[in-house]
């Protein structure tokens, strides 16, 4: 049976090729000819890569950062999480004048002119409903993971994005603030399934010993975001009475990158495999991603776990918190997810102006450092990229929660002497700058990766669905209840955080582990072995 290599791609060559036979490594003994056939019921042994075990891969070639894996990062996390952070901050700088606008369209409509506190329940509905739209979106993680997979998945993920931009921009234009409460709506969806998909992407593209910082790709890109939308959000800018509605409308510009670049780069590999069988597509996806055929020690591992997932039923979100080795990572990864919402990073994000007034700063001056303090997180997540992969996932989190919670004393207490003593006024927002830093070491990125790390294939999907949907409720419990909290007890409302950072120091000491340089499989077994215990 004669066949060309250009049917299967790079990495297959034909049997009748004069080079195949100088590629094989032949045991002492001869060519065993009955060997088994591949796992896929659709592949020959002609299918089979030309290299073998016996082969010496060196170490650059399994699994270091080339330029088609960067490629593949690039559009897979631009378009998805720039979504997330962008339309997460871009609604901040312009809130008077787009409260002010909420305000004429309602008299215009009435007659009347609105209270104050109807113009604040409109703008407070078109805020938090961004975050009932991630939790709906990150409920159907796992239906639009299993379905479409995750590169299908992002792509069509952005037809939310079209009808996001068709709904805010003319909102402005129409006299309509439900165009824009249902724009922020859709958007919602699209940055709730983002927030799964995309890390799942990534986690399931990645060598395993550059696993962490890959991921932590997403926050990166989030922080970007929210500072590239408090930019274009000032009064210079696109923060003004008539350009607010291109700035909420610049969201369709990463979607618009996503549609070009993804489409080039192959779906996951572990997807193809292990979700729909496909060991041919794998093993081709896996050389593009890797920029070498070399990948056979990768497909083996794969799979092996591809075998082990045919005896294990479809893990349903009951199986989830019922069958004792998934139970213990899903509650690792909600707490986790509410760590990170609930550790006060929104808080100090929130206070930052005013601690920067309350020391004396001008308020264009106190603008430019809320923006100073944004540009610390987008530093301090690009350095926890580097560090992910030295210290470790567990060692990141802790290092970051215990500084969190030292900063939280000390601002609680600055904030409470900043009208009587000037130089506490100053210390203040050096803490605040601290706190932001110990954030992004650690709890803002890892969160978003350890989800797909925890779990297997099979479950993963489903997990992530319910760890992203904990992070998007815990959110909108935080946006709508922090205010009223601020307002009974000002500066002491830190309080509150560094005793929920003291039950999240604890939590992460006990009960999660190290996953840094550990494939997948090897920690499903560890969780299987700890629940056998």
């Amino acid at each position: 049976m004669n066949r060309d290599d250009d049917d299967f791609g790079e990495g297959f060559i034909a049997e009748s090729h004069p080079l195949r036979a100088t590629h094989l490594s032949v045991p002492a003994g001869g060519m065993n000819n009955s060997r088994a056939p591949s796992i896929s019921s659709s592949v020959s042994d002609l299918d089979v890569p030309i290299y073998t075990r016996e082969t010496t891969v060196p170490v650059s070639a399994r699994g270091g950062l080339n330029g088609r894996l960067a490629f593949a990062i690039a559009a897979a996390a631009l378009g998805s999480s720039f979504q997330h952070g962008y339309n997460t901050g871009v609604v901040n700088s312009p809130e008077k004048l787009i409260t002010a606008w909420i305000t004429d369209v309602n008299g215009n409509r009435t007659n009347i002119r609105p209270t104050e506190s109807e113009v604040t329940t409109i703008w407070s509905t078109a805020v938090a409903i961004f975050c009932i739209g991630g939790m709906i979106g990150g409920s159907l993680i796992s239906v639009v993971a299993d379905k479409l997979g995750r590169k299908g998945g992002l792509l069509a993920n952005n037809v939310l994005v079209l009808l996001t931009v068709l709904f805010e921009g003319p909102a402005k234009a129409a006299g309509s603030y439900e165009m824009l409460i249902i724009g922020r709506f859709f958007i919602g969806i699209n940055s709730g399934l983002n927030a799964g998909l995309a890390p799942m992407y990534l986690a399931e593209i990645s060598p395993v010993h550059l696993r962490g910082a890959v991921g932590t790709v997403y926050q990166l890109v989030i922080t970007i975001s929210i500072l590239t939308s408090q930019i274009l959000g000032m009064e210079t800018l696109l923060g003004t009475a008539e350009q607010w509605p291109l700035l909420l409308s610049l969201t369709i510009v990463p979607a618009i990158f996503q549609l070009a670049t993804l489409p080039i780069c192959p779906e996951s590999p572990k997807y193809l495999l292990l979700s729909k069988g496909q060991d041919l597509k794998a093993q081709k996806a896996l050389a593009w991603l890797r920029g070498t055929i070399e990948v056979h020690d990768e497909m083996e591992e794969m799979r092996a776990e591809y075998e082990s997932l045919k005896m294990i039923p479809t893990v349903t979100l009951r199986e989830l918190f019922v069958n004792s080795a998934l139970r213990i990572p899903i509650i690792i990864s909600i707490v986790i997810m509410l760590a990170q919402q609930f550790c006060g990073i929104n808080a100090v994000m929130i206070f930052s102006t005013n601690i920067f007034r309350a020391a004396g700063l001008d308020p264009i001056s106190a603008q430019y450092a809320t923006l100073g303090t944004s540009g610390v997180n987008v530093l301090m997540t690009l350095v926890s990229l580097v560090l992910v992969e030295k210290a470790g996932r567990k060692t990141l989190l802790l290092v970051g929660f215990s500084g969190m919670f030292v900063s939280s004393i000390v601002l609680t207490a600055c904030l409470a002497f900043a009208e009587t003593v000037p130089v506490v006024a100053n210390l203040s927002i050096f803490v605040a700058i601290m706190f932001v830093l110990f954030f992004a070491v650690g709890p803002g990125s890892i969160p978003w990766f350890l989800v797909s790390e925890l779990f297997s294939q099979g479950a993963r999907p489903a997990a992530t669905a319910v760890a992203i949907f904990t992070n998007w409720a815990a959110n909108f419990v935080v946006s709508m209840g922090f205010l009223p909290l601020k307002n009974l007890l000002g500066g002491y409302v830190f309080l509150i955080f560094a005793g929920l950072q003291m039950v999240f120091i604890l939590f992460v000491w006990r009960k999660v582990p190290e996953t840094k340089n550990k494939t997948m499989e090897e920690i499903s077994s560890m969780f299987r072995q700890i629940s056998y215990q």
